[in-house]
């Protein structure tokens, strides 16, 4: 935990024991309301709210090892060094905090990730003409949805966005953040797609680094050779995931 997020628990608790010895006997000033994120959502043509949110986590966009002191990270897929995993269902949840260094780990109820360059038309042909990218070729999906974009225990950042393709319900495409002791902060979902591009953003950022954990949820099913789309008819919303954008990775101290 950053210094600044200790000393606001400091002051919280020093704050509500004054309250319990106020002149006012017997009050009880009742739980202090949780931290609110600022949230920046777009549909459509999402790039300008993109970038609104790059600023708001701050510059630059590290990509270098190690803590740095202020800046952002952000994963698009596209990397050279993640494409011996393309287009399988294997790729690696520590890939992001091994194999790059972005202090991102996954976990999934599921049984596996799919970073994916043919927009999963291997999965069903009819993917191609479904699902877009923002930042060409890759997109990224898991069965149902993943649970746990930063789960090691001791990093904590500002706030997370993402980019999604395909959103067709509104409130099913959801970013819910977790305090370091697993009490949720607080969702936001997802615009519904606009146009024929299909793409949604959304993204909250706290004031400090408490996120030590997000559980996303992509639409209402998975992805299968027979799994169609409610706007082609089909029982599930399928959506699928582009990139992700978070505060820098902070150790707790």
């Amino acid at each position: 935990m950053n210094g600044s997020f200790g000393r606001t628990l400091a002051v919280a608790a020093g704050l509500a024991a004054l309250g319990a010895c106020s002149g006012d006997y017997g009050s009880n000033p009742g739980p202090i309301p949780p931290p609110v994120p600022v949230t920046i959502s777009a549909t459509g043509n999402i790039a300008a709210k993109v970038e609104e949110f790059r600023a708001l986590l701050g510059d630059p966009a590290n990509a270098v090892a190690g803590e740095q002191t202020a800046g952002r990270r952000e994963i698009s897929w596209d990397g050279a060094g993640a494409n011996p995993f393309d287009n399988r269902n294997d790729f690696p949840s520590t890939f992001f905090n091994t194999n790059v260094k972005a202090g991102a780990v996954f976990t999934t109820p599921g049984t596996g990730f799919r970073n994916d360059s043919l927009k999963f038309s291997e999965v069903n042909a009819e993917y191609a003409n479904e699902f877009s990218t923002f930042s060409p070729t890759k997109i990224f999906s898991m069965p149902p949805y993943f649970a746990g974009l930063f789960v090691m225990r001791r990093i904590v950042v500002t706030g997370v966005g993402a980019v999604f393709s395909d959103v067709d319900i509104a409130g099913a495409t959801t970013i819910e953040f977790f305090d370091v002791n697993g009490t949720s902060l607080g969702k936001i979902a997802a615009p519904v797609r606009s146009d024929a591009a299909g793409l949604s953003f959304v993204g909250g950022k706290f004031a400090d680094a408490i996120v030590a954990r997000v559980r996303i949820t992509l639409g209402t099913g998975s992805l299968g050779a027979n799994a169609v789309d409610v706007s082609a008819g089909g029982a599930a919303d399928l959506v699928v995931a582009d990139n992700f954008i978070y505060g820098e990775p902070k150790h707790i101290q």
